[in-house]
């Protein structure tokens, strides 16, 4: 095994793989156990397999670490990670701590520091320890420097059993920023709760809403509850207004009138719109926030909207056109035109002239099914919604009606029960 040293932020995203050289996944964070006397101790590694699943590899599996990669014995458990009792997160959990510098370190009184890396080392008995830590020393008065950093060892720091302060999340963050919203959720939900509160107060709006767009309702409404209310409004106003409107329909009228007050007013103009819909109808269930064009709009303005990149792939396999006024509720819908029959015709062609009228609107009152019936029918992605005056007035995606159908727990519905390997 590599008796180098290797610090965890240089480990952090590196691939993991078995003896003959396959790719097994990549590392996501390296789990240790504290001790009351001596170094912390290795216990395994939290590796991200094909899958976004995230599993435990123990240290005794791993057969060489280095900055560039990890090789394995091959054999892992599949059993989704999860945290026990005494285990700590060097990633999420342990970088971005504070600690006191032992006196005789700090030049001084014993002083604060944050850590802001570390490294673990194989040590002479064969077990792996965390070892030295690269910690920052608070701003001196002198403006634009960033204060004194260095290397120290373990054995210098004193670390108290809860840090006083915000804990950094900045190296955790980095490790998510190339999650997708269902993964990003996932890994948010893994984190202790306090560590899940810093990481999110430092995400931006944006990223915050596409990781509850994913959660489970229970999730969506705990992690909402530990949230000042200006900060929920915010979010709110960066998801999709029918996600918004489950959420605030899930919450207490009182409570979900206060977020709608604090909200931008457009954007909660949406969201009331939608709350007046049953949760199970296609009214309920659509976005009220379509591609809509005139039928004199051009092929080249069709294509243009649905290049925006704001534009999930669901919403942007359709313009829809209407007649005036072009925002939702519009003026009575006319057709779609798809993306693939767009490509087809040059880019001066008037959408009129090559809109599908054949595939009907549903009904603002339609139930899910029905909705769902027709999207097969017609092998759509998406459906327009239109009202009593054949006003569209949303449309309805194949996730939206999926996330309405599935179980509640479907995300979690591919747990495996692993091969009984020691954890």
């Amino acid at each position: 095994m590599s008796t180098s040293r290797v610090f965890v932020g240089r480990l952090a995203g590196r691939g993991v793989f078995d003896p003959v050289g396959d790719r097994i996944g990549k590392v996501r964070d390296v789990l240790v156990v504290f001790r009351a006397a001596g170094l912390p101790r290795v216990v395994g590694l939290i590796v991200e397999i094909p899958g976004k699943r995230r599993v435990f590899v123990p240290i005794g599996r791993v057969t060489s670490i280095g900055s560039g990669q990890v090789i394995t014995t091959g054999l892992i458990n599949v059993r989704r990670f999860e945290q026990r009792g005494g285990e700590t997160r060097m990633i999420a959990e342990l970088i971005g701590r504070e600690v006191h510098l032992a006196p005789e370190r700090a030049g001084g009184p014993a002083a604060s520091a944050r850590i802001e890396d570390a490294a673990i080392e194989r040590s002479q008995n064969g077990e792996w320890v965390v070892s030295e830590v690269f910690v920052r020393l608070p701003k001196p008065a002198a403006p634009f420097s960033r204060g004194d950093a260095r290397t120290v060892r373990w054995t210098d720091l004193r670390v108290p059993s809860s840090s006083p302060g915000t804990q950094s999340a900045e190296l955790l963050i980095q490790t998510l920023v190339d999650l997708k919203p269902a993964d990003l959720a996932e890994a948010l939900l893994e984190l202790p709760r306090p560590r899940m509160l810093e990481v999110i107060d430092e995400l931006p709006d944006d990223r915050v809403a596409d990781a509850l767009e994913e959660m489970s309702e229970q999730d969506q409404l705990a992690l909402l509850a530990q949230l000042p209310s200006d900060r929920v409004a915010e979010v709110l106003d960066r998801m999709e207004p029918d996600d918004a409107a489950d959420l605030i329909s899930a919450l207490p009228a009182a409570r979900g009138e206060e977020l709608l007050d604090l909200m931008d007013p457009e954007e909660a103009e949406d969201v009331r719109r939608l709350l007046e819909y049953d949760a199970d109808t296609a009214g309920g269930l659509m976005s009220p926030s379509p591609i809509v064009l005139s039928g004199e709009s051009s092929v080249a303005e069709g294509l243009a909207m649905i290049r925006r990149a704001e534009i999930p792939p669901a919403m942007a396999s359709a313009v829809y056109v209407t007649h005036p006024p072009y925002e939702t509720p519009t003026g009575e819908y006319i057709g779609l035109a798809h993306f693939q029959r767009m490509l087809r015709f040059p880019p001066h062609e008037r959408l009129v002239s090559l809109i599908d009228t054949e595939i009907e609107a549903v009904p603002v009152d339609a139930s899910a099914a029905e909705v769902s019936r027709r999207l097969a029918s017609y092998d759509l992605v998406a459906m327009p919604v239109v009202d009593d005056q054949q006003r569209l007035v949303g449309v309805v995606t194949v996730d939206d009606v999926l996330d309405h159908l599935l179980p509640d727990d479907w995300r979690h519905a591919d747990d495996e029960p692993g091969d009984g390997g020691a954890r």
